[in-house]
């Protein structure tokens, strides 16, 4: 009796290994000693009508850390293709971000991907968590590829610019709880709800996607029944795509995407942030060259022209890279550059108030002991003026008592252990 229930378990397991090809556990861990500082500076002085001001100096906020995903996220997967025939395959993909440094975040959600799949000639059909079309060119043309101080200021500008309107500000964290990954805050570099195509791989380099994301929102008839809450009709939603060519050394591309980040249901206004970024690397062999251009608008339309509509903000930039192999290692450096447009109205007898803009600077080195294991080290400074904050990480500025941000710096030294 015993021998025909093993025979039975050998008979279902194998026909589970016939149906499922292949299962894959795969994962990053990347742990670092990293340094954060930003400086922030009293531009004031003595006037005419405050002739015994004192100015306040500088105030710096530092902190050093053991953290992770220096050089590569830190993630724990799992992924599996099976084999339809006719050329048809079925895949999924569940990608979880782990904090190694401290435990604390493990596989609690699935918020770096969570897709399933259905694949062939036609190209890729894909449901579910995924990256943007627009936050691509922002890693693949980054030297630093989004990862530690050395992410570029078109990425860290841009995400902060697309969050959802007032999200923040209703979030309550909890003190001394662990914090599950936040997927809500904003479509810049995921979405969620997502039904994405890409073209088939064999178009002589051609490739692309299209994607939307639903907004989940509930739709009452009639209208006049909906509740009065903001960001509760439209918020949520996405459309966007990316097309580009890599052939040889040569890869380019562009994408757009318009995500929805707020609305006002009985005032008519919905508010969305419009991206479009192009991207491109040339490896010469002994060097490899990056760049990028973005553009982003927020904007609100309205169903009924007011009498005063809210200003659009701008927000441009650029990024240029390079990477040098050197031996068994690989030299990293960055250059890149934002700067908002706030279109502001021109005021009688008042200068005009110059716009928020920062560059920032990032070099770096990776040292590969093998192919999955690696040491590296990184530093960056940002440099920002007429108002920008942005940081490479860690605590951000004191702006309390007039005092304005100035300068940032970073430094990450770390290693990094695929499998």
């Amino acid at each position: 009796m015993k021998k025909s229930l093993v025979a039975l378990a050998a008979l279902a397991v194998a026909g589970v290994a016939s149906a499922q090809s292949s299962v894959t556990l795969f994962g990053v861990v990347d742990a670092s000693i990293s340094g954060y500082s930003a400086t922030a500076r009293d531009l004031n002085g003595a006037t005419f009508l405050n002739p015994f001001y004192v100015n306040k100096g500088s105030i710096k906020a530092s902190r050093r850390e053991l953290a992770n995903s220096g050089y590569n996220s830190s993630r724990l997967g799992f992924r599996g293709t099976e084999d339809l025939g006719g050329g048809l395959a079925a895949s999924f993909w569940l990608e979880a971000p782990i904090t190694n440094d401290d435990g604390q975040g493990g596989v609690s959600t699935f918020a770096r991907r969570s897709t399933v799949s259905l694949s062939g000639g036609f190209g890729e059909v894909r449901l579910g968590r995924d990256y943007s079309a627009t936050f691509w060119n922002d890693t693949v043309f980054d030297p630093f590829g989004t990862n530690g101080v050395g992410t570029n200021l078109v990425f860290a500008a841009s995400s902060g610019f697309a969050a959802f309107n007032g999200y923040g500000a209703a979030k309550t964290p909890l003190v001394n709880t662990p914090q599950i990954t936040d997927v809500g805050g904003s479509n810049y570099t995921r979405t969620s709800n997502n039904i994405a195509y890409f073209l088939p791989p064999n178009l002589g380099g051609f490739y692309g996607q299209l994607q939307y994301s639903f907004s989940e929102k509930t739709k009452y008839s009639p209208g006049t029944a909906t509740p009065n809450v903001a960001n509760n009709s439209r918020a949520g939603r996405y459309i966007g795509g990316r097309f580009g060519y890599a052939n040889g050394p040569l890869d380019v591309a562009a994408a757009y995407g318009s995500s929805t980040v707020g609305d006002q249901f009985y005032a008519g206004v919905t508010s969305k942030v419009n991206t479009f970024n192009v991207g491109a690397s040339y490896d010469f062999g002994p060097v490899k060259l990056f760049g990028e251009f973005s553009r982003s608008k927020k904007k609100d339309d309205y169903e009924n022209e007011p009498l005063v509509r809210t200003a659009d903000t701008d927000l441009t930039g650029y990024l240029l890279g390079v990477t040098v192999p050197v031996g068994a290692g690989l030299i990293r450096a960055s250059y890149s550059a934002v700067k908002y447009d706030l279109n502001q109205a021109d005021v009688l007898f008042q200068p005009r108030v110059a716009d928020p803009k920062a560059n920032k600077l990032a070099i770096g080195y990776v040292h590969n002991l093998s192919k999955r294991t690696a040491l590296y080290a990184t530093v960056a400074r940002i440099s920002n003026k007429n108002g920008a904050a942005l940081t490479t990480g860690g605590p951000g500025f004191v702006t309390t008592g007039g005092l304005t941000p100035k300068t940032a710096t970073g430094y990450d030294f770390g290693i990094r252990h695929a499998f």
